[in-house]
């Protein structure tokens, strides 16, 4: 059967550090670009490079998602007035396809929303997502779709800069590109490499413990995908992540714009739980998890994890007669199974780079 044409899209997020761009025409990105977050007039110029080869698609649209309002701000009113075509914001001009089971009033992130809709739109399964940028961030959504929130910690960065500030004697470490990711023995012979295992291993550390939380609380131990700058340095070689995918938000984003500017084309059909020997396709640049001959607690995700989800703790029965067992009344539940989720705007934003 032939797929069903698919407006192509420019997608923008505005991150604490850095503009990410990328053009889809289906379900993965053509090309990922990367600009300083103060430098809009750069972006601009990439955005109206990269609009060019979609623009001659009368649907052809722009979406942009921002944690960072005073650039996004400037970024889309210089876009509105160069570019002729729609420029829409999430989630102001479109939500995020995402159930939400949040405390009243609660407004996460919008990239840790679109991180969410990504994981589940792909894998439709209850999944963890580990976000480690400019802080860390690891969710959880549940195996009808429904994002629960989950815990924010500093990222790499943010802990060394606290380290250095708060104290007198320790110094300040500064990367060109990427984290380094500490190499040789355990233990830190000088202050520097003390500092870097104490963070790098913090945080391989706290991501597991709170996986391990979650699978407790859920009844089952769900798959983990982990997207940001750092996760590939941090999660590389670590069995716990099933996928990294540098690209979620950006996905999201492509998601969101289908959703709303093609509702027709959102029918799951024949669709169902996620195949994870599939997984996500990622540019050639992207890396993946390294294989590993080593078991986890959490057995094989692709097996005993995901056929625990039906015989646990927490239901979720063919009829969709869902219990959440950690959401009383008022949480603020909102899981309608045709999949036309409510949700919630993103003012409080802690977006990862």
């Amino acid at each position: 059967m032939q797929k069903p044409h698919q407006p192509p899209v420019l997608v923008i997020q505005v991150g604490n550090t850095r503009i990410k761009l990328a053009v889809f025409r289906d379900s993965d990105p053509e090309d990922v670009a990367f600009i300083a977050k103060d430098d809009v007039a750069g972006a601009l110029e990439k955005a109206a490079a990269m609009y060019e080869s979609i623009g001659t698609d009368a649907e052809a649209s722009v979406v942009v998602a921002s944690v960072h309002p005073k650039t996004s701000a400037a970024l889309t009113g210089a876009l509105r007035d160069q570019l002729a075509c729609e420029v829409y914001e999430v989630p102001t001009d479109m939500p995020v396809p995402i159930g939400l089971c949040l405390a009243p009033g609660a407004k996460p992130g919008v990239d840790r929303l679109l991180n969410a809709a990504a994981a589940w739109d792909k894998m439709r399964q209850a999944c963890v997502i580990v976000d480690a940028g400019t802080c860390i961030t690891v969710d959880f959504v549940d195996g009808e779709g429904v994002y629960h929130g989950g815990a924010i910690a500093p990222g790499l960065r943010m802990q060394l800069k606290a380290l250095h500030e708060q104290t007198a004697a320790l110094p300040s470490i500064e990367f060109d590109g990427a984290f380094d990711a500490p190499t040789g023995t355990a233990w830190g012979a000088d202050t520097r490499e003390a500092m870097l295992r104490g963070v790098y291993h913090g945080a391989r550390g706290l991501v597991w413990r709170l996986v391990e939380k979650y699978a407790e609380e859920y009844g089952a131990f769900p798959i983990v995908l982990a997207t940001g700058g750092d996760s590939a340095v941090l999660f590389a070689d670590d069995e716990l992540v099933t996928q990294i995918v540098p690209d979620l938000v950006l996905r999201g984003m492509a998601i969101a714009a289908r959703h709303a500017l093609e509702p027709d084309a959102n029918d799951l059909g024949s669709r169902g739980a996620g195949d994870l020997r599939g997984g996500f396709s990622l540019l050639p640049s992207q890396t993946e998890p390294k294989p590993t001959g080593r078991m986890s607690m959490r057995e094989d995700a692709a097996t005993g994890g995901h056929e625990a989800q039906e015989g646990h703790g927490h239901k979720h029965d063919q009829e969709h007669d869902h219990e959440h067992g950690s959401c009383g009344d008022g949480c603020g539940c909102e899981h309608d199974h045709g999949h036309d989720h409510s949700h919630q705007d993103a003012d409080d934003s802690d977006e990862n780079v």
